[in-house]
C-alpha cells in the first residue's frame, strides 16, 4: 500500500525533507549502495551467518535487500524503565535476556550495577537511560551521568536529547548536548543512542534531529522514551534511516508489542528494537518462525 502525504507519497516527501535539511548543513545527499554482486545477506545467508558465528555483532545491507533467516538478527533491547521496577523485576528481566539472548537490558541507572553481576559471561549487553525521560538537564549532568553509569557497567547509552532546544532551533547546544555524552562514552568504548522522541516533533525536526546526532558522533537513533505522547512508526522508521544513512543504527522504542510490529519496524530500517515485550515477541517468532529482514548495517 502506497501511503500518501497531500500531494506527495511517503517515499518522496522523506527524499524532499532529508535533501533540503542535507542542504542546509552541507552534506551531499549520499548516492546508492553499489550492488553486492551476490554477497549480500540476502543471497548468501549461509556466508552471512558463518560471519556471525565469527563473532560478528551485526551484518550490513542495503535497505529493502529482502528476507533472511530469523536467526541472523538479534535486535531486541529486553526494556524496563518503569518507577516503579523492583529487584525482583530486574532479576527476572535478566533471566529472561540470558534465556533469549536478546542484545541487551535496558533498565534505569541505579540497576546497571546488579544487571552487569547477572549477566556476566553472557553476550548481553547492559544498556542504560541518560537524560531521561524528558532530555532537559544540562549537558554536564549527561555527561557525569553516563561516567557513573558506566563505571557501574553500562555498556551501551541511551540518551535523550534536549527537544525543546531543538524546537528552538538552536542547533549548536543540541549537538554540544550529544557531544558530551557521545565523547565520555566513546572514551570507554560505550555505544551511544540518541533519543529523538519522534511524536513531539514535525518531520523537518526529526531530520534536523538525526542530522545532528550523525554529527554529534552517536552511534545510533532512537524514536521514543515509551513514556512520551506516542512511540515508534514504521514511517519514522524509514525517515530516520534514510537520514543517517548506512553508518548509523536507528532503534525503534515504543508501542512494539508483536513479532509482527517488530518485523515491520525492521523492514523500514531498524537495527534494534526496544521494548518491554521481548519475551511475547521471540515468542511468537519462534511459534512461527517469520522471515525477518536484513537492513542497513550496524555497529
Amino acid at each position: 500500500m502506497t501511503v500518501t502525504i497531500g500531494e506527495y507519497t511517503l517515499e518522496q516527501l522523506v527524499d524532499l525533507i532529508t535533501d533540503e535539511v542535507l542542504r542546509r548543513y552541507g552534506e551531499a545527499v549520499c548516492e546508492a549502495c553499489h550492488p553486492c554482486n551476490g554477497h549480500c545477506v540476502a543471497h548468501n545467508p549461509e556466508a552471512a551467518r558463518a560471519i556471525l558465528n565469527a563473532g560478528a555483532e551485526r551484518l550490513s545491507a542495503r535497505l529493502g535487500v529482502g528476507h533472511v533467516a530469523s536467526d541472523l538478527a538479534r535486535y531486541i533491547d529486553h526494556t524496563l524503565l518503569k518507577p516503579d521496577a523492583t529487584e525482583a523485576d530486574i532479576r527476572r528481566l535478566c533471566a529472561e535476556a540470558r534465556q533469549y539472548r536478546f542484545a541487551a537490558v535496558c533498565v534505569n541507572p541505579t540497576w546497571v550495577a546488579l544487571c552487569r553481576e547477572l549477566l556476566a559471561g553472557t553476550e548481553v549487553a547492559v544498556c542504560t537511560v541518560v537524560g531521561f525521560p524528558l532530555g532537559a538537564t544540562l549537558p554536564e549532568v549527561k555527561a557525569y551521568e553516563t561516567q557513573r553509569s558506566i563505571e557501574h557497567g553500562a555498556r551501551e547509552v541511551d540518551m535523550v536529547m534536549n527537544i525543546g532546544r531543538l524546537k528552538s532551533k538552536q542547533y549548536l547546544q543540541v549537538e554540544e548536548d550529544i557531544a558530551a555524552v557521545v565523547q565520555v562514552a566513546h572514551r570507554h568504548g560505550v555505544t551511544v543512542k540518541v533519543i529523538i522522541e519522534a511524536a513531539l516533533l514535525t518531520d523537518e525536526e526529526k531530520v534536523e534531529a538525526c542530522v545532528l546526532a550523525k554529527a554529534a558522533g552517536a552511534d545510533y537513533v532512537k524514536t521514543s522514551t515509551g513514556f512520551g505522547p506516542g512511540g515508534a512508526t514504521v514511517e519514522d522508521v524509514a525517515l530516520m534511516r534514510r537520514v543517517v544513512g548506512a553508518d548509523v543504527g536507528v532503534k525503534a522504542a515504543g508501542g512494539i508489542r508483536t513479532a509482527e510490529t517488530a518485523r515491520q519496524m525492521i523492514a523500514a530500517g531498524a537495527t534494534r528494537i526496544g521494548a518491554s515485550a521481548g519475551v511475547k515477541i521471540v515468542t511468537e517468532r519462534n511459534q512461527s518462525p517469520p522471515a525477518a529482514t536484513a537492513n542497513t548495517p550496524m555497529k
